[in-house]
Parts: C-alpha cells; structure tokens; sequence
C-alpha cells in the first residue's frame, strides 16, 4: 500500500526465451546409452558440454560451424553450462578433438558396454570434401558418383538396436576389402560377442571369406551374380525352385526357398536361393519403364559436330548402356534393345542368394540380411539431415573431430528411433516432426533470473508420456 492505494506486486517479466523440448528426449538418450558418463571419464566438463551441443546440433539442425556459436545461444544447453562458442573457439576445438585420444578410447568404452549383442551389420561409404589440403583425402570408388578426393568410413552397427558401436576412417584410395579387413582386427580386439557379421555383396571374395572362416567370424552374406557357381545355381533351379516343396509363408507373403552349396576358392559355402514373385514384378517394372524412358531420351537427341556420340551416349544411359546398342543416322542415334542381356537380368530377378557359415535357418538368414538397411540408414542419415556433405574440413585432425561428432549423431538418431517404433509414435511422427512439435515448448528465463517452462501442450505431453519422458 502507497499513500493509501493497494499496490499489486509486479509480476517479472519474460527477458529471454531458450529453447528447451526438443532437448528432452536427446538428453534422455545421452544418460541412457551411456555417452554421457563416458565423456566425463575422457575429458573435462566444459569439453563434454561442447561435445553434446555439437551432437546435438547435428541431429536437431546442422549448421556450418561458424553458425553453430549463434544458434547455440539461444538453447537451454549453453544457459545452463554458460557455454560461449565463437567460430574460432570451435575450430580449434575441433582440431584439439581430432587430436586426441578420446574418439578411439570413446569407440573400446562403449562396446566394452555392449559386449553380447545379436549380430554386426557391416558396410562402407564414402565421403567427399572441397578441401585439398586434408591428408586423409584420395581419389577412389565414390559410392555418391562425384569426382571429389574423398575418405572412407565404415560402421558396424548392433542389429536389434541399430546403433553403431563402432567406426573407422581411412583413405579414398583403400578398398572395401583391406577396409574390411582391418576392422575386422579391431572388432576382435574390442572382444564384441556376436552371433554374425552380415555383409553386402559387395564384400564377397574368396580373401575376405576364407579370412571370415579362419578367425572363425559367423556371417552372413549376399552372393553376387557374376559369380559363375551362383549364376549356375540360379539357373539350375530357375524352373523348379516355384515347386510347391519350396514354398514358405515369410511375414504373410509367399516365398520360395531352396538350399544352395557354393564352391568359393577351395571352401564350400552353404546356403540359400529365394525367390520372391512380387518383387519379380517390381523389378521388371521398373527395368522396363526405365528402359523406355532412356531410348525415347536417346533417340530424341540431335547430334552436333562437336559431340562425341560414345560419350553421349554413355551418359544418357547410365548403368542402362549395357542393354543397349546404337547406330547413327542423319546425326540421329538409333537403339537397338539387346534381347539377351536384358533376358539374362531378368532371369535374376526377384532372385537372392545368400551364403552363411554358422547355424542359421533360411528364414534366420533372410530376417537378418533384410535388416542391413540399418546400416543403409545410419549412411543416408548421415549423409543427409546429420551432415552437410561434401566436407569443408581443412585439416585431417578436423574431419576426424567431425566424424566424432556425426557418430555421436548417429547414436542418438537411431536410439531415438528406437524409442518411437517401441513407443508407437513412429507410426504418426518422423523423427524431424517430432522435433517441430516438441521446439514449440521453451524455457523462459524471468527478469528476476528465474527460468520457468512454458505451458505443455497436449500433443508435447502425449509425445513425452510416450517416450517415458516429463518436461
């Protein structure tokens, strides 16, 4: 009361506003897998704090890391940590990162936390950069189809929770096969216990499969076509294989299954072929359609003096210029469908041979190597909402600051994943949708210092209730 007037206190009023929901379920994870307790063992508090903004950053909205310092300030993490991240503090960072020891002891403490796990799902890819100064860089096979010095990184990623444990980088120039090899060294000396490694085709050799054997390595792999006994295989049994002895039901849905013995090299692999008829369709759909498409695309060029034809020719085809041939007329191409090439990839369709060493059923090996996309996913994640590729990295220790930090990524995506199939939520949101509707729920700081949560939504409580989670 003031000079005989009731005076109402004044309630503070918001001075800033931090973003604060979409920190909650990558938080969560952060606790729950482990990475948090692990990085308070390798490094300093105010390097953890910075190791998960940059993470989460990665998941939540890749910025270049000049711009991450800016868009840090205004989230919960830097409030609460007092983290101030200009663009040379973090360059720096991130070269101290790459440095150091603490990405590989990382990689031996969190398998070490998963020992006993259902089996290893293995691939490589490769990533491209600008930059020519980075001596990681070599020319070799891109998987993205650009002419770019790139790297190679390869996962092994735990099957049932799809999350990686592991990674490794190496030059462009090191193919798949010594690749394979040498984390193949480091996946035994981390003692992983696992029932399989499953490996794309494109790992199949009579080096790699006699290495398998030796260090008595189960897995599980995809034959490739070109192989004669596999080609032999498939044409033996191509007209008895839709017998009705062969005939299996495979989530709902007809499949046909028969036991194949491949010779490779000197060991004999066993085996099976399946075909699937629905597939079969599809696949010839979309040879045919495309087939169509890229002969009208042909014959409507007109050729100038300047051309080489070959050239166009082998451009506008792609990976369809080996069913193809072409004659010149009046600076026109005239295509001719080559009959038995075309019969021979259709003969493979809906057609997969897959070869194991260890005790494993037909549907067992089908469930598992269905389920590689995993790793096909983590790649694609990786390279799309997770990285913006190619890199721009200068320096060697930076890219492998960077790669640190996309694994961590990866770790959290995927985990989160995992949580909203469990949950259910994964069959009304996508992981960025979920996203945008937790954003909406900020902290807000009072002029009094007091931070406070803004009112929860219906739609954010029943996403957090979900996943376990309270605001």
């Amino acid at each position: 009361m003031q000079n005989g007037n009731v005076i109402r206190p004044r309630k503070p009023l918001p001075r800033r506003v931090f973003a604060y929901g979409e920190f909650i379920p990558l938080l969560r994870v952060f606790n729950e897998i482990g990475i948090e307790e692990i990085l308070s063992e390798l490094c300093r508090d105010s390097d953890a704090q910075i190791i998960k903004m940059l993470a989460c950053n990665r998941v939540l909205r890749p910025l270049a890391l000049q711009n991450v310092g800016s868009w840090a300030e205004g989230t919960i993490l830097a409030k609460e940590s007092k983290l101030h991240l200009s663009p040379k503090t973090l360059t720096s960072f991130m070269q101290r990162l790459g440095e150091s020891s603490i990405p590989a002891h990382f990689v031996e403490k969190f398998s070490g936390k998963h020992q006993h796990i259902d089996s290893l799902v293995y691939d490589i890819t490769s990533l491209s950069s600008y930059s020519q100064l980075n001596n990681l860089l070599e020319y070799g096979y891109s998987r993205d189809g650009d002419d770019l010095p790139q790297f190679n990184l390869s996962l092994a990623v735990d099957r049932k929770m799809g999350i990686p444990l592991m990674y490794d980088i190496y030059p462009g120039s090191i193919s798949d096969v010594s690749t394979m090899h040498n984390s193949i060294k480091k996946i035994k000396s981390m003692g992983l216990d696992f029932s399989a490694l499953v490996l794309d085709r494109g790992f199949f050799s009579a080096n790699n499969i006699s290495e398998l054997v030796s260090q008595k390595i189960g897995f599980i792999i995809g034959a490739p076509f070109q192989l004669k006994e596999v080609k032999g295989a498939i044409s033996k049994t191509h007209a008895s294989i839709e017998e009705a002895r062969h005939m299996h039901l495979y989530e709902k849905k007809p499949i046909f299954v028969t036991d194949v013995t491949v010779n490779v090299g000197e060991m004999k692999l066993d085996g099976f072929i399946y075909y699937d008829m629905k597939r079969e369709q599809e696949e010839k759909t979309h040879l045919y359609t495309r087939l169509h498409e890229t002969i009208q695309q042909l014959e409507g060029i007109t050729l100038q003096s300047w051309m080489n034809p070959q050239s166009v020719f082998e451009e506008t085809a792609k990976d369809l210029r080996q069913y193809l041939s072409y004659s010149i007329k009046e600076n026109r191409f005239t295509i001719e469908a080559k009959q038995n090439a075309i019969a021979q990839r259709v003969n493979r369709m809906g057609r997969m041979v897959l070869l194991h060493s260890g005790d494993f059923s037909w549907q067992e090996c089908l469930s598992v190597y269905r389920q590689k996309d995993i790793v096909e996913k983590n790649f694609r994640a990786l390279k799309t909402s997770i990285l913006q590729s190619p890199l721009h990295a200068q320096k060697a220790e930076c890219v492998k600051g960077w790669i640190f930090i996309l694994y961590l990524a990866l770790m959290i995506h995927f985990r989160l994943m995992y949580m909203m199939r469990k949950s259910g939520l994964l069959e009304k949101y996508s992981v960025e949708t979920l996203f945008i509707e937790l954003e909406k729920l900020k902290k807000v700081e009072l002029e009094n210092g007091e931070l406070i949560t803004a009112e929860v939504t219906k739609k954010q409580r029943v996403i957090l209730e979900a996943l376990g989670l309270c605001a």
